[in-house]
């Protein structure tokens, strides 16, 4: 048989090529290619395990081939809902039985909710930003207006600069999708004080004729609601004409209709009559539109008058940014927010609705329901779907404030990580940070890296692509340390690569580099192939790194089962390779028969060690093994290296080598001990490595 120093010194020497010949191999081959051609078909953890195949894939893939035959317990374990530190997988001491269950989503996965709790904080964020941004606009408007109304010769000048033109508009209420630009130029143009001038003969000559016409309407309503009044009394009264007073009130009501109509009309009209009679006298232009010489196009009066004007018609602006208003505003969206179970439900709320339209700059008045719904309802993973198609991107940031699918309904969030890989990075960060401090140092290093755990959380919702998550050293380095990577050692152009690659290509970047942790980091996120946050699809019950990692467990473990048939000292060295990098205490070596077997043999302890307290057994793991070091591909090759010759040494003239058993059914570690004291404990040295 060959050595196991060098069959473990062969294989990893190149390991990832081992891997791919192993990938090829026809059995190897086939059940991934089924896997990946029938995962996608299945919905129910009835539906997985009545597959042979991929049943026994899957299983394998997460070591639990020899707990394959009890189905009712996986079944459990699947179902399980791993948020919940009680849920049945949680309260089970092999970690084999967790990493199971997170492979799939049955579960439960994302709540389907048309906000998240951070698509609400943005959209608020961006509907006070946007409040400021109209308050900022209002000033830089007159700022401009005021440092240009002095260059202006002529009314033509004026109305060709669209920022003075919309800025006269409003100052004087003038609607200029009611009145062309000439009219609005005759008017520049008149001088009020001529009886014979457009502004004059066109308008103020009118305003008698429209003051008689209005106290005829007013005349009118009164009348007809006297009438209608009077002929409702008769009604009740004994021998009324039901059917004539019926009709009669029925004309006055159409008469009522025809002079409140008329009523509001004469008065806009009356209205605009003095808008433009004020709009010719705040100017200075000669009936020709021109300027005399030497003659400013306004008085510093009425260019005062003018600037109060236009602050006066933005009073919704500056109504709208008030504390006070916004306050209400955002209570009012917070409250309805919650209730939004359709994409109809939110157009049929308007204090959802014309706030959220409101935050991205639109105005509900103007956009139509069925283009908002439209927008809503886009595939933001399609660069041709129709919310791309308006090239505006204020509905870009609408459509990613709200998760509907293409029907309208409510579907997951979009985010650049799934809260359940949330909670598992915040997780391992707290556990790297306090495994190795002391006893006097770990409340106050748990307490701060529970602190950093919380900041995780909450600013990884406004990560939108692979450069804002690179530009957060802070948030990189978190994940760094919660995968037992020193961040000192990873450059920002590495990790840059690295989620360039295509995880899907074994022969990409990421995929063939000799520490796979990095590979996980980048499949843990839900970027598209441009970098940006999507939501990327399910394969079934699994989402990508779910799928990614159980294809890479196959292979390893079909690797690691191949070697243990020609020497089981390279499976248990290829398997304390693999699980090093998730230690975190010398209990969890201690809970694993495997990982038990290789430091005993690496550092030649007695079997019998295994029999003394559990507590006992751990302070002797801390006494040879610096955990610290487990996270270092490099000194862990050391040590196995140093595991392979000793394994020779022991299993020199044995002829079976119970190896197998150490990988059926390992759990705690615990059973079978015994209160005793062996005397080889003695023989123990403590060799350095």
């Amino acid at each position: 048989m060959v050595s196991t120093y060098f069959g473990y010194s062969y294989v990893t020497r190149n390991l990832a090529q081992t891997l791919t010949r192993v990938a090829q191999q026809s059995d190897v081959s086939s059940d991934a290619a089924y896997y990946k051609a029938n995962i996608g078909k299945v919905h129910t953890v009835d539906d997985l395990m009545n597959d042979y195949r991929l049943y026994h894939y899957v299983t394998k893939a997460y070591g639990l081939e020899d707990m394959a035959y009890a189905k009712a317990f996986l079944k459990k374990v699947l179902q399980s809902n791993l948020s919940d530190s009680k849920s049945f997988a949680n309260t089970l001491i092999d970690k084999r039985y967790r990493d199971f269950a997170a492979a799939f989503s049955f579960g439960g996965g994302e709540t389907k909710v048309a906000q998240s709790d951070s698509q609400t904080d943005d959209i608020i964020g961006l509907y006070t930003a946007a409040m400021k941004s109209n308050v900022d606009a209002v000033a830089a408007d007159t700022k401009y207006y005021n440092a240009t109304i002095g260059t202006v010769t002529s009314a033509d000048q004026l109305l060709n600069d669209d920022r003075l033109r919309n800025y006269v508009a409003s100052a004087f209420g003038i609607d200029q999708s009611k009145w062309p630009r000439d009219t609005i130029k005759q008017v520049l143009s008149s001088d009020p004080s001529d009886p014979n001038s457009y502004v004059n003969v066109t308008f103020s000559s009118q305003l008698n004729g429209l003051n008689a016409q209005l106290a005829q309407a007013k005349s009118d309503a009164t009348d007809a609601s006297s009438k209608i009044a009077g002929y409702t009394t008769q009604l009740s009264q004994p021998g009324a004409d039901v059917n004539q007073l019926n009709v009669q009130i029925l004309v006055e009501r159409y008469r009522l209709q025809t002079a409140v109509s008329s009523i509001s009309s004469t008065n806009d009209a009356i209205a605009t009559t003095g808008h433009f009679m004020d709009l010719a006298g705040a100017f200075a232009f000669s009936a020709d539109g021109s300027l005399p010489a030497d003659t400013p196009a306004q008085t510093a009066a009425n260019l005062a008058s003018t600037n109060q004007s236009f602050d006066d018609s933005k009073s919704a602006v500056y109504s709208a940014a008030s504390p006070l208003q916004e306050a209400l505003v955002i209570a009012q969206f917070r409250k309805f927010i919650p209730n939004v179970t359709s994409l109809q439900t939110l157009v049929s709320t308007p204090g959802a609705y014309n706030f959220s339209l409101a935050a991205v700059g639109l105005d509900p008045t103007q956009v139509p329901q069925s283009t908002v719904k439209a927008v809503l309802e886009s595939d933001l993973n399609d660069p041709k779907s129709y919310v791309y198609s308006l090239k505006d991107d204020r509905y870009v940031k609408l459509a990613r404030a709200f998760n509907f699918d293409a029907k309208g309904n409510l579907t997951t969030p979009l985010a650049a990580q799934d809260s359940a890989e949330v909670l598992d990075i915040a997780k391992d960060y707290i556990i790297a940070k306090i495994k190795f401090a002391n006893a006097q140092d770990q409340a106050k290093i748990k307490a701060q890296a529970q602190k950093d755990a919380t900041d995780y959380q909450q600013s990884i919702g406004g990560i939108d692509s692979v450069s804002d998550l690179l530009a957060n050293r802070k948030m990189v380095d978190f994940i760094l340390v919660a995968k037992g990577l020193d961040p000192a050692k990873v450059t920002t152009a590495y990790l840059k690569k690295i989620f360039g690659s295509d995880l899907s290509d074994p022969k990409s970047f990421a995929n063939t580099e000799s520490d796979p942790r990095f590979a996980e980091i980048a499949a843990s996120f839900n970027f598209d192939k441009a970098g940006n946050v999507a939501r990327l699809p399910m394969l079934g019950p699994q989402k990508r790194d779910q799928y990614l990692a159980t294809q890479k467990n196959y292979l390893e473990q079909s690797l690691e089962q191949q070697q243990g048939d020609t020497n089981p000292g390279v499976r248990l060295a290829l398997y304390f390779q693999r699980m090093a990098g998730h230690i975190t205490s010398a209990y969890d070596i201690l809970a694993d028969k495997a990982l038990s077997e290789v430091f005993r043999t690496t550092f030649d302890l007695p079997d019998q060690m295994a029999s003394m307290q559990i507590d006992q057994q751990a302070k002797i793991v801390e006494k040879y093994l610096n955990l610290k070091d487990l996270g270092d591909p490099t000194k862990v090759a050391k040590l196995l290296s140093r595991f392979s010759a000793m394994y020779d040494a022991r299993n020199a003239s044995q002829t079976y080598s119970p190896v197998l058993d150490l990988f059926q059914g390992s759990s705690s570690g615990t059973s079978g001990f015994s209160e005793s004291t062996y005397l080889a404990m003695a023989k123990m040295r403590a060799s350095p490595w």
